[in-house]
């Protein structure tokens, strides 16, 4: 049976110019070459040579929900919740309870906050 690792997360976007700012500043990553292809798709380094694609759909309309996401987990949850408070970006828990966390059954402590376009971004301590 084979085995699998994630290669990227690829979402739509309205505005990729946008989208590619708002990662620069909110998760601090880093543009790299879409190799792929001379589409207006851009690529974001997620780190452990993971990306998030960026795909350009001007006339695309995110309709999603919490359990639709992506979770990304840090080591410094204090010092990104900071960030995202100085970058006056809401944040909540599962429920939606504004500036909380949710801890799951084994202790790890998830936040979730949205990008631009809709999409639920999970930050979580499970490293």
């Amino acid at each position: 049976m084979a085995t699998f690792t994630l290669d990227h997360i690829a979402i739509s976007v309205t505005d990729v110019d946008a989208s590619v700012a708002f990662y620069k500043k909110v998760l601090k990553l880093k543009e790299i070459e879409n190799t792929a292809s001379n589409s207006k798709t851009r690529w974001m380094r997620l780190g452990d040579n993971k990306q998030l694609h960026l795909i350009p759909r001007p006339d695309f309309e995110v309709i999603t929900n919490k359990a639709v996401h992506f979770a990304l987990a840090t080591d410094n949850l204090d010092s990104f919740l900071k960030h995202l408070t100085e970058l006056e970006i809401e944040y909540s828990d599962w429920k939606g309870t504004p500036n909380k966390d949710y801890v799951r059954k084994d202790g790890v402590n998830q936040y979730y906050f949205q990008d631009p376009n809709g999409y639920w971004i999970e930050i979580n301590n499970a490293v």
